[in-house]
């Protein structure tokens, strides 16, 4: 039957009026779409004595019908159908703007048949500023059992329920946009803590699921190697696996918005020539990309089984995320990136570590009529201080300590050559001031650039009971002899800098229990939490309260007294010392 339209005059019983007056003041009394649908359809079964009902809305993309309420259809799978406008009789009333009462549907070729014992049918449209938003659709088993009345009734009503259902629609839109504004700044910093990609990946899954009730996901990422976005997670009706596909920038839906760095929606994969499909159940996708600096690090790739499952709301939600989750990305990857540089450094410094203190030759077994004690405490894990000993014979030792310029493996680096030139001098016996002198012309044969090295060397000859000291900018060493401690004051120029420089000499003859220590200025320098340096004052006092110790016992003694000092402060610079004690 055509489509009827209302009589301009109609005598509307003052019961009906009652009712009318207050459906209108129900359906206006709430904003919860759903609580207005609920009353709508109570209110109606006062006027019209249904047996099915539904309220279809109109999703403005498609331009087609679903379902937003209903009763009376039971599990009947038609009430999830999309009807395009102007197709079957709700389309037509919807297309028209005009009321469709149908007395006897097997009738009609219009009809679309979901249910097979319905035999009328009455659809009333919803109208907002003459344009429709939906319709009331009204079925029955029995045939010809609406009335022009109840058509012209119902059509009044409408006028009032879709100013309602409008009004409702916009507040569950931006009550929507509130709640997922909400949930993208708390996705916002929950992502931000994350620093492990794989873990990123995980919580983005279900982070976009908050948002987006998705059936299936797949997160790609870069390869700069390959020049290829990997699937790193793939998600598919709540089952997470390792992703194995690659696109190229240029292939597929998933290349398109890398391409153009824009999203990608595709309401119908099966009529779009770039669609790959992977699977088959696919029949709408939307792709996002993830920018960070202009630069595509990712993809979010969601597929539905429904057509047009996607709207432009998914699509703006998703692009915020997207954004949110690039920045977390990238962070994540220079983390791991930072993380695996450090763990390689730590493997690296550990090597250089064992190789160094194996480069350290241990006090001589020879009795040279000294009491030997030797302690090197680093600031990080190999240091630029450096102490070794050089065997002239069985009567001679030479003993040296030096501290190279700066800290770390270069300073480390530069002390192991520094050490290999000096051990390669040990043939020719040398003593202090001409080993400092040839010393110095090797090393400025292979000057670096603003690195040099302090030194101190010294030779004990057992038989005479001599020893023989210079330096070349090292803290002067300290002397126990004749019941008091002093400084052996010799300066000179640090290694390293000047080919022509010059050392001077000074020896002395020493007796049993007579003490020299050599240290670094590490121990010196030393600061407390005050900022106050150890200084050599009291080392001085240390050592001479500790002369009836042996070597070994002065220097932990030593040490001790300065951690002490220092309140257990971390070490910032290479702490280093050797104790010879005549025997």
């Amino acid at each position: 039957m055509d489509p009827v339209q209302a009589p301009s005059t109609l005598n509307v019983p003052a019961e009906v009026l009652a009712t009318l007056v207050e459906i209108g003041e129900e359906i206006n009394s709430s904003l919860d779409l759903d609580e207005v649908l609920r009353k709508t359809a109570a209110l109606v079964k006062r006027l019209v004595d249904y047996e099915i009902f539904s309220v279809l809305l109109v999703d403005e993309p498609t331009q087609r019908l679903y379902h937003r309420f209903t009763i009376g259809y039971g599990d009947k799978a038609g009430k999830d159908w999309l009807i395009p406008i102007g197709q079957g009789i709700t389309g037509t009333a919807a297309a028209s703007g005009r009321a469709v009462r149908v007395p006897d549907v097997r009738e009609d070729p219009r009809y679309i048949n979901i249910i097979d014992s319905v035999r009328s049918e009455m659809v009333i449209p919803l109208l907002v500023k003459g344009q429709t938003i939906g319709v009331i659709d009204i079925q029955s088993t029995q045939l010809d059992y609406f009335t022009r009345d109840q058509q012209s009734v119902l059509t009044l009503m409408a006028s009032r329920l879709a100013i309602a259902i409008e009004n409702a629609r916009l507040f569950e839109r931006v009550r929507s946009q509130a709640d997922t504004l909400l949930v993208l700044n708390e996705v916002g910093r929950e992502a931000n803590a994350i620093l492990a990609v794989e873990e990123l990946l995980r919580r983005a899954a279900e982070l976009v699921k908050r948002v987006i009730n998705y059936q299936i996901l797949g997160i790609l990422l870069y390869d700069e190697a390959a020049n290829v976005y990997r699937h790193r997670l793939d998600v598919k009706y709540g089952q997470s696996a390792q992703g194995k596909l690659r696109v190229t920038p240029h292939e597929g839906i998933v290349g398109a918005a890398i391409a153009t760095k824009l999203p990608v929606r595709v309401p119908d994969v099966t009529l779009d020539s770039r669609y790959i499909m992977v699977n088959p159940e696919t029949r709408s996708e939307l792709a996002i990309p993830m920018l960070n600096q202009g630069r595509v690090v990712g993809v979010l790739d969601l597929e539905s089984p429904q057509v047009n499952y996607f709207t432009e709301d998914h699509e703006q939600t998703l692009m915020i995320l997207a954004a949110h989750l690039a920045v977390s990305l990238e962070n994540a990857r220079l983390y791991e990136k930072l993380a695996k540089d450090e763990a390689r450094m730590e493997r690296e410094l550990t090597a250089a570590q064992r190789l160094q203190t194996a480069l350290l030759r241990p006090v001589p077994d020879t009795d040279y009529g000294l009491d030997i004690a030797a302690r090197i405490h680093s600031a990080r894990e190999v240091c630029g201080d450096l102490y070794d000993f050089l065997t002239y014979g069985t009567q001679q030792l030479g003993v040296a300590l030096g501290d190279v310029s700066g800290k770390g493996s270069a300073a480390a680096l530069y002390g192991a050559v520094a050490t290999g030139i000096l051990r390669s001098l040990s043939p020719h016996k040398l003593q202090p001031a001409e080993l400092l002198k040839q010393l110095n012309q090797l090393v400025c044969d292979r000057r670096v650039e603003g690195r040099y090295m302090t030194i101190c060397f010294a030779t004990w000859q057992k038989a005479r009971q001599t020893l023989r000291v210079a330096n070349a900018g090292q803290t002067q060493p300290l002397l126990w002899k004749d019941g008091r401690v002093e400084p052996i004051k010799l300066n000179g120029f640090p290694i390293g800098i000047f080919d022509d420089a010059t050392y001077e000499e000074w020896n002395v003859r020493l007796k049993a229990g007579d003490i020299l220590v050599f240290y670094s200025d590490g121990l010196t320098e030393a600061a407390n939490r005050e900022g106050k340096f150890f200084g050599t004052g009291r080392l001085i006092d240390v050592l001479a309260a500790s002369t009836e110790l042996n070597s070994n016992e002065i220097a932990d003694r030593m040490l001790d007294e300065v951690e002490k000092f220092t309140q257990g402060g971390a070490i910032t610079d290479d702490r280093t010392l050797v104790v010879m004690k005549v025997k």
